[in-house]
């Protein structure tokens, strides 16, 4: 078949089919059977082919090596700054921050929770155009005021600051004789029952950023001690310590333990049974403040109830700055420069009448 294209014809490249033999081969080979390699082998034995021995799929399709080259650079699209350090989860961020259309300017409140080595923080916070606000905020550092002096960063101290964050807000807002929560701490579910009568729960969802959700994080400690203190939080039980997948419940009981650190407390007292010095060594801080696997409990109880007593934060005075020393002359001012000027004068006048003199 010809195709007229001017003066000039061209031909088409005749594509010689495989033979019925190479075909079904390759499909065979493909899904890893022996019957493919075989005939695959037979097929190339037959044309005389070099590679007839060769079981190498390979050397029939070729391969074909994925290359980053110079198009693949240039196109290539970096993601965000905030996300390439490992800050935000732009993706999360989007569905927390958009608020209903018909709420108009009505804010969308996040419970923010970050954790680090050494500290807990709980922040109330709502998005703007010029960036974010922060309604309230609640840090384990603060712990210490109210008798929790170590284990600034485990469970219970995760759910003492949540708790404390709760507390601190509502007392601003003027709700916290109406939204108590549970001052009975048991560990099962609980939810904000919003009143007949009068102003609604404080509804804020829970913002994890890129921290990991697994079951029993500290996390939803956090979360678990802001929904007691009396804020409406939507949530499930399934990443509450104690939560069973098979019999899709929660525990109460082992998430208790862990509200007040008898996980911690048993550890505690296991350690110091298997290995006294490493005991020593790992609680020497719990030593140092007289607190045993016993007595752990009870200091979380007291912690509770002197937080709902008074969630205020501290006022913190500020320290006088000292006088940063000065290692260049100071700039003269006018009057100065002028005064400066004036001396010089009747000085060199004076070195003058003693010369003729």
């Amino acid at each position: 078949m010809r195709r007229e294209t001017g003066s000039t014809s061209v031909r088409p490249l005749a594509v010689k089919p495989w033979p019925k033999l190479v075909r079904e081969g390759a499909h065979a080979f493909a899904g890893n059977d022996e019957r493919g390699r075989f005939l695959l082998r037979e097929s190339r034995a037959a044309e005389g082919s070099p590679v007839a021995a060769s079981s190498d799929f390979s050397a029939i399709m070729g391969f074909v090596k994925v290359v980053k080259n110079k198009q693949y650079f240039k196109r290539y699209q970096v993601k965000f700054k905030r996300r390439r350090e490992g800050k935000t989860d732009y993706y999360a961020r989007k569905r927390l921050t958009i608020q209903d259309k018909n709420k108009y300017n009505t804010p969308k409140y996040r419970l923010i929770v970050r954790l680090s080595n050494k500290d807990i923080t709980c922040q109330v916070a709502y998005s703007r155009i010029e960036g974010d606000k922060i309604a309230c905020a609640a840090y384990s550092h603060e712990l210490p005021r109210y008798g929790i002096k170590v284990g600034l960063t485990n469970y219970a101290a995760a759910y003492c600051t949540g708790l404390l964050l709760a507390r601190r807000l509502l007392k601003k807002l003027g709700l916290d004789k109406l939204y108590t929560g549970v001052t009975e701490v048991t560990g099962d579910e609980y939810n904000v029952e919003e009143l007949d009568k009068g102003p609604g729960a404080f509804k804020c969802y829970l913002d994890t950023g890129l921290m990991r959700t697994t079951t029993g994080a500290r996390i939803f400690g956090a979360m678990k001690g802001a929904v007691d203190g009396g804020l409406n939080i939507p949530h499930s039980l399934k990443r509450f310590p104690g939560y069973d997948n098979e019999s899709k419940s929660l525990n109460a009981d082992v998430h208790r333990q862990h509200i007040f650190a008898q996980h911690v407390a048993n550890y505690m007292k296991t350690l110091e049974e298997e290995d006294d010095d490493a005991f020593k060594r790992q609680f020497s801080q719990y030593i140092k403040n007289g607190i045993t696997a016993d007595n752990i409990e009870s200091m979380y109880k007291k912690a509770h109830e002197a937080i709902r007593a008074n969630p205020e934060p501290q006022k913190v005075e500020k320290k006088e700055q000292a006088k940063k020393k000065r290692w260049n002359r100071a700039k003269l001012t006018l009057s100065e420069r002028k005064n400066r000027v004036e001396q010089k004068k009747a000085s060199f006048l004076k070195t003058l009448e003693g010369a003729d003199a």
